[in-house]
């Protein structure tokens, strides 16, 4: 197929990378910043645009992927009333795209995504939705073409896995984070901790999360839970984080 990026961050350049690998013809790349539009273009091969009026007219799909909080004002834009366009958000219903086109879906590939680092996208699971029971099948097909893992799901339940995945993935990584600054102020090294983060996730994608809890919470250590509550008193927001956490896997 032919594709257009509207968009240029975090999940276009890897589904551009991916259409591209998989025989898709990337044909153009839009952004609102031209330099952005190039770096990813460059490597596609693909033309590039900073004006939505200057969208190639021979696109077969035509995929936006831009912050939720974007996508409403820049799918107004859309100069075609023809043409499949799709969004790439988690949250965002398809409502967001009637009257765009006549021809309009969801194409949400369940990742995190860093430039900086490669995915293999024959494992990412991709959710799509159509307008239409036909532009679902043909969505279906085309995300068969990049994707092992590839569902229908509408755009109710897709808040649902989107929400999940928030928790799973961003919380878990802020968690990281915090952990990282209390390593730090006692000039402790992440490093010590990595492999505990390794073996906690793969033990995640063996089994189910609660069968595998572990921690002082589980076994009900409350002496230890004080004491790491005492290390937290100067940290009012870590400290109630710890808390909350505690009294959840307690209460389980």
């Amino acid at each position: 197929m032919k594709v257009v990026l509207i968009g240029s961050g975090n999940v276009a350049t890897h589904l551009g990378y991916a259409l591209a690998a998989a025989g898709h013809d990337v044909i153009q790349v839009w952004s609102r910043t031209l330099e952005h539009a190039l770096d990813l273009a460059s490597v596609l091969s693909a033309a590039v645009t900073d004006s939505m009026n200057e969208l190639s007219p021979i696109g077969d799909i035509y995929i936006l992927s831009v912050p939720d909080d974007a996508i409403r004002d820049v799918a107004a834009a859309f100069p075609f009333r023809d043409k499949l366009i799709v969004h790439t958000s988690g949250t965002t219903g398809l409502e967001i795209l009637e009257g765009v086109s006549s021809m309009s879906g969801v194409f949400y590939p369940l990742q995190t995504f860093s430039k900086q680092k490669g995915v293999n996208f024959r494992e990412i699971p991709v959710v799509v939705e159509g307008s239409s029971d036909e532009l679902t099948e043909t969505l279906l097909a085309f995300a068969e073409s990049i994707s092992g893992t590839v569902y229908a799901v509408d755009s109710e339940k897709r808040k649902v896995l989107h929400l999940a995945a928030v928790i799973a993935c961003n919380f878990s990584n802020h968690l990281y984070a915090l952990a990282e600054k209390i390593l730090q102020e006692e000039q402790l090294d992440f490093n010590l901790i990595r492999p505990l983060i390794r073996e906690t996730a793969d033990k995640a994608m063996l089994f189910s999360p609660a069968e595998v809890q572990t921690g002082p919470a589980r076994r009900k250590d409350m002496n230890t839970i004080r004491t790491h509550l005492s290390l937290l008193e100067k940290d009012e927001n870590l400290y109630q984080i710890y808390r909350l956490l505690s009294e959840d896997i307690l209460r389980g």
